[in-house]
Order: C-alpha cells, then structure tokens, then sequence
C-alpha cells in the first residue's frame, strides 16, 4: 500500500534548513523548475494571482513529481478555504493577514483534523490508497501565516502562543502601508526592513520557522535574523541572464 507522501519542505524547516518558494502555475514550468534542483516550494497564488481551483490537482502532481511542496495563499483566512486547498492536493496553505492570536486558531482549525483542528473529514487526492490518511494527514500537512500588518506585530507575543502553525511570514508589501502613508509604496524603506528584522528574530526565538520575500538585496540579511523560509521571484534572474548574454553578443559585433 502506497505512505503518505512527505513534505519535504516542512521537514526542511523542521531541520532548520533553508527553503525557496517560486510562485507558478504553468505546469511545463514547474516541470523545468523542479529539474533544476533549486526549488523547494511551489507557491500557488489564489490571493493576487490567476490559479483556479481546479489547476490544484494538475499542479500538485506536478510538484509531487519532483519532491517539491505544493502551498496554496488562499484569499482569506477561513477554515473551509484552507480544508478546500488541502482537499485540492496542497501540501501546504499559507493565509494572508494573521493579526491576532485567534486568527492564527482559524488557520489551525482549517488545516488540522481534530484533536489540533477541526479540518472536514474529507480526503486529498494526496491520500488516494494511503491506508488511514485522515489519522496520518496532521503529520505532513504545512500551514503558514502571513504577518503583514501592524497591528500583527504589535500582537506577535500571543499570536506566537499557538501551535500547529510551522512558518510564520514576515512580509513587507501590505506590512509598509499599514505603517502609515509615509510608507505606502517604500517596502524597502530602512524602518519597514529593520521591523521584519525584528519580528523574525522574535519569531524565531520563540521556535518557529519565519522567512519573508528576498532576493539579492536581502536573503543574507533575512537569514543572520533567523529567516528560513524565502519567496523568491525566478523571472529576474532570467531577465538578468539574458540582458547578460545579449550585452555580450553585441560586445562581439564590435
């Protein structure tokens, strides 16, 4: 009889390993990526981007065939959206706008069957011929929390007071709006970068995984403050490579 399948990023964070995220949905896409070896998670987007619920299936297979873990970022935080990711064959749902303690409860109720949550006795197309999946899910199931708002670091101490969420996101888009106007639109200004920095450290004391967008500019940085787990925009670097190689084809005409 075939296991549950691992998760092999949530293992990552468990081990205290770094994990890249790349948001994605063209499954030829994810195949090419998974090849590369560099890419742990496939950030399937339903809360900004165009992924429909019925590409979840599709995708996760695709995923599953190179190791890598599927994640969901829903468009809000309610526990039949989460239970409907993981019913999809998501590995892993992340939910934006976690600002307090009970919040991150919904999360956790959403995603975790009971006796840690109250998730819907439903299968997964992950659980296809896996003896006893429901008793077995709660083990490789991956939630995480978007922190992204004042109000959210200003509760992070009790926030951080419940189990059952494995990463907790410190991100700077929405988090530098929230900050007032003089921040709207500056995501790398020095106060909104040095306040991620603080929250993750506070996270990761506290025994959590934390991670945030980065880059470049920023990973290190994200990584002395304890960050683990990165979303990492790939269409850069292929923009970069190829302005690269065409400056050196025009270098030789000359």
């Amino acid at each position: 009889m075939p296991e549950l399948r691992k998760n092999r990023a949530k293992q990552k964070l468990k081990n205290g390993e770094t994990v890249i995220a790349v948001s994605c949905t063209d499954t030829d896409m994810i195949d090419f990526l998974g090849s590369t070896g560099s890419v742990d998670v496939i950030w399937i987007e339903m809360e900004h981007g165009e992924a429909t619920w019925s590409q979840i299936s599709d995708i996760s297979r695709a995923c599953d065939l190179w190791g890598m873990t599927s994640l969901v970022r829903v468009n809000n935080n309610d526990p039949w959206l989460v239970g409907r990711a993981l019913d999809r064959g998501a590995q892993a749902v992340l939910v934006p706008h976690v600002n307090t303690k009970e919040e991150a409860e919904r999360l956790v109720q959403g995603g975790k069957y009971t006796p840690e949550g109250n998730r819907g006795m439903f299968s997964s197309r992950q659980g296809l011929g896996v003896p006893n999946y429901i008793t077995k899910a709660n083990e490789e199931v991956m939630l995480l929390a978007l922190i992204e708002d004042v109000v959210a670091v200003e509760n992070l101490d009790e926030i951080l007071t419940v189990d059952g969420v494995d990463c907790f996101m410190v991100v700077p888009g929405d988090l530098s709006q929230s900050m007032g106007p003089e921040y709207l639109g500056k995501p790398s200004h020095p106060d909104v970068e040095k306040t991620i920095e603080n929250s993750m450290k506070k996270i990761a004391s506290a025994g959590f995984a934390t991670g945030s967008t980065a880059g470049d500019n920023n990973i290190e940085r994200w990584v002395l403050a304890g960050g683990r787990m990165f979303l990492c925009s790939f269409q850069g670097y292929i923009q970069a490579g190829l302005k690269d190689l065409k400056r050196k084809a025009t270098a030789a005409e000359s």
